[in-house]
C-alpha cells in the first residue's frame, strides 16, 4: 500500500484554512444548548510566543474541543492586554509610537496563535487599547464616581524614579520596581482609588463558593490578602493638648503591656514634630526613599525616632512615648500601632534596639516570667498578669473584658479590620486608558459628560523620555469645564492596566455591544473554565472578582448567586522548565515555539506539552520527548492509512481474542473520558491512547474479520480521542477512515458497558495484609470456590509452607486475605 508521508508542514495550514472558511469555531450569539465558556488568560502582545503561552493555550484548547465534542455550545475567544509600561518602554527603546509597536506585535502573535490551530472564535477578538473597548471602562468609572466607589485622596505611594509612575504594593519586589529594577521611593500624590474595601467581606465569603473549582493555594492567597481580623479600635489621648491617636489591635488582651506607640513616617503628628526637630526631619526624609509595600517593610531593618510626644494609656492613664517607625504603614488603620514588646516580635526587637520598656502581661508555662530573661517575644495566649483588675483572666476572656472597659470610657470599641486596601488606579504614564475627569479652578474635579466619551488617547507620539506626552499636548489638555465653561484641563493620569484585564472576560460575550455589556453576557457567564498562571492569584483574579460585582451592582449582570463569581473553575498551570530552571533569555535556555512548529508541526508541539506533565505541575523540557511525540503521531498516521476505510461492522458474536481487544478499546474510552472531565490529567489520557494503539498494531491485515472490525472501532475511537490534542492530523485521518461528518462536530465516543464486561475477574491475594499474588477467577465464582482455588494454587504454596491458615477473608470483587499463624 502506498501510504502518503505525514507532513504537518503541508497538512496543518490546509486544515486551518478549512476551519477558517467554514467558521468552524464561531460561537453562537446566544447558546441554544448547554453552554461552555473556556478562557485562557489573554496575553500581553510582546510580539513573540513563548512555551508558557503554548502550554497555557494548548490546555484551554483541549478542554474547549472536548466540550464541543460533548455537544455543548462552546465559546473560546482571544484578545490582547495591550496597554501598559512594556509597550511604552519598548517604544522608547525602538523609536516607535507605542500604538504602532503594539498593533504590529498583535498582528504577528495572532499569526503564531493561528499556526497552533487553536479553536478560537476570532470574530470576538478585542484589544484593550482600542477606544471601543476602553470607552466602557471610562463609562463605568463615571458610574462608580457617582456611587462614591471611585474617589480621590492624597496618598503615600511607591514611586518608580526610572519608569516615573506609581506602583502598586504588589509591583514592588525586594524594594525595587518590578520592571525597571530601580529602588522605589515614597511620595505623596493625589490618586484615584477604587473602593474595593467596600466589598472585602463579600469577596472573602465568595471564596467559600469556589472550594470545588479553584486550587486551594489560590483561595488561601486571596484569604490572606483580604486579611479579615477581629479586634478592637483603641484611642490613646494625647497627654498634652487635644486629640487622640487611634490604633487597631487583634490583641486587646495585651493592652496593659503597651509601653509606647509608633506612627507612620507620613503621620501628621510626625510631620508636625519634624518642623522643630532637624534629626527627626532627616529620619523622615530617609524613610521617604523606602517602599510602602508590606513585603519590603517586613525584610528591612527596623528603625525609628521619638517624636517628643506622649499619650495617656486609656485604662491606667500612664504616659507612653510616641515614636515614628519605618515599619508602620499610613494605609493601615490610621497609621499608628500599639506596641507591646513582650508579646510582639517586631516590637520586641525595636524596644531592645532603642532601650524601651518591656512589660510581660501574658503568662504561660513556656513563657519567661521576667522581661530581662526574654530572648524573644511570647506571642501565644495565656493568663493575664501585671494587668490590674484583669489578672487571672485567660486571653479569650480578657479580649472581651478589656474591649468593654475601653468602650465604657469612650476610648474604644470592638471592630473588624481588613488587610485589603483600596485600589489605587492612577498611573503617571502615557500608554493607558485616560481617566475621564477634568480639573477646573472654580468647580474642582469634574467628570467628563457621558456623551463626550470616549476620551480618546492620542496615538501619534514618538516618545523621547518617560515623561507623559499628554502633559505637553495643549490639544489634549485644554478643554472647557463641563459645568461653568471656564478654561480647564484634562486629567493626564491613566488607569492601571489591571483595570482593563478585570472585565475583558465579560466583554468577550458581547464584543459588538453598544453598551458595556448586554444580555449575552448573562447568557455566557460565568466562565466555565479559566486557565492561567498562579502568579495572578492576588492581583488579576481578585480584581476580576471585584469587577464582576461592580458590573452586577450597576445593573449589567444579574444579581444572583450564579453570576456573583466570574470564573467557575480555575486551572493554574505550571511553568515550562529547561535544565531545571524556568525558561528565560537571560539564562539562555529558551526554546522557540515557532522553530518547534516549523520542524515538527503544531500537533506534535501540543501533544508533547500536554503529555509531558499534568497541567498544574511544572513541565521539564525534553528534546527526546518531543521527538517521541512526533513518532507516535507518525505511527497513528500509518496505522490508520493501513486500515483505510474498511469500516467493518463489529459482529454480535466475537472470539475471545476479539472480546479482549474490544474490552481494551472501551476501557481506554472510559479512562480517557474520566481524565478529560474535571481532573484534566491529559498526560494519563494520552498514555492510555498510546497503550491502546500498541494493542491495535498487533492486528495484522490477515486477521479474522471480527478482529479487523474491532481494530476499525478502536482506530475511530483513537482518532476521536486524539482530536483535542492533535486536531489537524485527526481531521484528515477521520476522512481516511471513511467518515463523512466533520470530526469537530462528531460526538465524543462513549464506553459500551457490555464491552467492558469480562468472564473473569482479577483479585489481589494478600498474606497477613501484604500483597503476594494476583489471580484470575470466573466472574460467577462464589467465595468458597475462590478460597479453594487460592489454597490449591501452586503459586501460593511457598507462602503457606509450614504455616497454619487461621482465616480466609474474601472481599468480593477486590481481594482475598489469608491470615496465617
Amino acid at each position: 500500500m502506498d501510504i502518503p508521508a505525514y507532513s504537518p508542514q503541508d497538512l496543518e495550514p490546509a486544515v486551518q484554512k478549512r476551519w477558517q472558511d467554514q467558521q468552524s469555531f464561531r460561537a453562537p450569539s446566544v447558546p441554544g444548548k448547554e453552554k461552555f465558556y473556556a478562557l485562557a488568560m489573554f496575553p500581553y502582545p510582546s510580539g513573540q510566543l513563548h512555551m508558557g503561552h503554548v502550554r497555557n493555550y494548548s490546555i484551554a484548547d483541549a478542554i474547549a474541543r472536548y466540550q464541543r465534542m460533548r455537544g455543548k455550545d462552546v465559546l473560546q475567544p482571544m484578545g490582547w492586554d495591550a496597554f501598559g509600561l512594556p509597550a511604552e518602554n519598548a517604544a522608547l527603546k525602538n523609536g516607535l509610537a507605542p500604538a504602532e509597536w503594539t498593533m504590529d506585535n498583535i498582528a504577528h502573535m495572532r499569526g503564531q496563535l493561528q499556526r497552533l490551530g487553536l479553536s478560537y472564535d476570532w470574530s470576538r477578538e478585542l484589544a484593550t487599547c482600542t477606544p471601543n473597548y476602553y470607552r466602557w471602562e471610562q463609562w463605568l468609572f463615571l458610574k462608580l464616581w457617582e456611587k462614591g466607589l471611585v474617589y480621590q485622596k492624597l496618598s503615600t505611594v511607591n514611586w518608580d524614579p526610572v519608569d516615573q509612575t506609581v506602583l502598586a504594593n504588589e509591583q514592588v519586589v525586594d524594594g525595587c520596581g518590578w520592571r525597571s529594577g530601580a529602588p522605589v521611593e515614597r511620595r505623596e500624590i493625589v490618586q484615584y482609588f477604587l473602593r474595593i474595601t467596600a466589598y472585602a467581606e463579600e469577596l472573602l465569603e465568595g471564596l467559600d463558593t469556589l472550594n470545588e473549582g479553584w486550587p486551594e493555594q489560590v483561595l488561601t492567597m486571596q484569604r490572606n490578602w483580604i486579611g479579615r481580623s477581629e479586634g478592637a479600635e483603641i484611642q490613646f489621648p494625647l497627654a498634652r493638648g487635644e486629640g487622640v491617636i487611634k490604633v487597631f489591635t487583634t490583641r486587646p488582651d495585651t493592652l496593659m503591656g503597651a509601653t509606647y506607640l509608633a506612627v507612620a513616617p507620613e503621620h501628621p503628628l510626625a510631620l508636625q514634630a519634624a518642623e522643630q526637630n532637624p534629626a527627626l526631619a532627616e529620619f523622615l526624609e530617609r524613610c521617604r526613599h523606602g517602599s510602602v509595600s508590606e513585603a519590603s517593610i517586613e525584610t528591612q531593618e527596623k528603625e525609628g525616632h521619638p517624636l517628643g510626644l506622649f499619650v495617656k494609656h486609656p485604662l491606667t492613664g500612664a504616659e507612653l512615648p510616641v515614636w515614628t517607625a519605618n515599619f508602620v504603614l499610613m494605609g493601615y488603620g490610621e497609621g499608628a500601632v500599639m506596641s507591646v514588646p513582650a508579646h510582639d516580635q517586631r516590637d520586641f526587637e525595636f524596644a531592645h534596639k532603642y532601650k524601651l520598656p518591656i512589660q510581660i502581661v501574658i503568662a504561660a508555662e513556656s513563657a519567661p516570667v521576667e522581661a530581662a530573661a526574654m530572648t524573644e517575644a511570647y506571642t501565644g495566649a495565656g493568663t493575664l498578669v501585671h494587668s490590674g483588675d484583669f489578672n487571672g483572666l485567660d486571653s479569650v476572656q480578657a479580649k472581651t473584658r478589656i474591649t468593654q472597659a475601653v468602650a465604657e470610657r469612650g476610648l474604644g470599641q470592638k471592630t473588624i479590620n481588613y488587610r485589603l486596601r483600596d485600589w489605587g488606579i492612577s498611573r503617571q504614564r502615557y500608554w493607558g486608558t485616560p481617566i475621564p475627569m477634568i480639573h477646573c479652578e472654580h468647580c474642582g474635579v469634574v467628570p467628563v459628560p457621558e456623551q463626550d466619551l470616549p476620551v480618546v488617547l492620542p496615538t501619534h507620539y514618538q516618545l523621547k523620555d518617560p515623561r507623559s506626552p499628554l502633559l505637553d499636548d495643549p490639544e489634549f489638555l485644554n478643554v472647557p469645564c463641563p459645568r461653568c465653561a471656564a478654561p480647564s484641563r484634562r486629567e493626564t493620569d491613566t488607569m492601571d492596566t489591571f483595570v482593563e484585564s478585570s472585565w475583558y472576560y465579560a466583554r468577550f460575550a458581547c464584543p459588538d455591544a453598544d453598551t458595556m455589556l448586554d444580555a449575552r453576557a448573562a447568557e455566557w457567564l460565568p466562565v466555565d473554565q479559566y486557565v492561567g498562571g498562579v502568579e495572578h492569584a492576588v492581583l488579576h483574579l481578585l480584581y476580576a472578582r471585584f469587577f464582576n460585582r461592580l458590573l452586577r451592582d450597576v445593573g449589567l449582570l444579574p444579581a444572583d448567586a450564579v453570576h456573583d463569581e466570574p470564573f467557575k473553575q480555575l486551572l493554574t498551570q505550571g511553568m515550562v522548565l529547561k535544565d531545571g530552571s524556568k525558561m528565560s533569555k537571560s539564562k539562555g535556555n529558551t526554546v522557540d515555539p515557532q522553530g518547534l512548529i516549523d520542524r515538527y508541526g503544531a500537533d506534535t508541539a501540543r501533544l508533547f506539552i500536554l503529555f509531558a506533565a499534568p497541567p498544574e505541575q511544572h513541565l521539564e523540557w525534553s528534546d527526546a520527548a518531543v521527538e517521541g511525540a512526533h513518532r507516535f503521531l507518525s505511527r497513528i498516521w500509518r496505522l490508520v492509512h493501513e486500515y483505510g476505510a474498511e469500516n467493518l461492522m463489529v459482529p454480535a458474536e466475537l472470539s475471545d481474542e476479539a472480546k479482549d481487544l474490544r474490552r481494551a478499546v472501551h476501557q481506554c474510552i472510559e479512562r480517557v473520558s474520566r481524565n478529560m472531565e474535571g481532573r484534566y490529567h491529559f498526560n494519563v489520557a494520552i498514555a492510555a491512547i498510546m497503550e491502546l494503539s500498541n494493542s491495535l498494531m498487533k492486528v495484522g491485515a490477515d486477521a479474522p474479520t471480527d478482529l479487523r472490525a474491532v481494530l476499525g472501532e478502536g482506530l475511530r475511537a483513537i482518532v476521536l480521542m486524539l482530536s483535542p490534542f492533535a486536531p489537524h492530523m485527526t481531521e484528515i485521518l477521520w476522512e481516511v477512515l471513511g467518515q463523512k461528518s466533520n470530526i469537530i462536530h462528531t460526538p465524543w465516543p462513549s464506553a459500551d458497558p457490555e464491552a467492558l464486561k469480562s468472564d473473569t475477574l482479577t483479585l489481589v491475594i494478600q498474606v497477613n495484609g501484604k500483597l503476594r499474588e494476583r489471580m484470575d477467577f470466573p466472574v460467577a465464582a462464589d467465595n468458597n470456590a475462590i478460597e479453594k482455588a487460592v489454597l490449591a494454587s501452586p503459586a501460593m504454596q511457598r507462602h503457606l509452607e509450614g504455616k497454619t491458615v487461621r482465616k480466609v477473608i474474601v472481599v468480593p470483587g477486590r481481594l482475598v486475605n489469608l491470615v496465617l499463624g
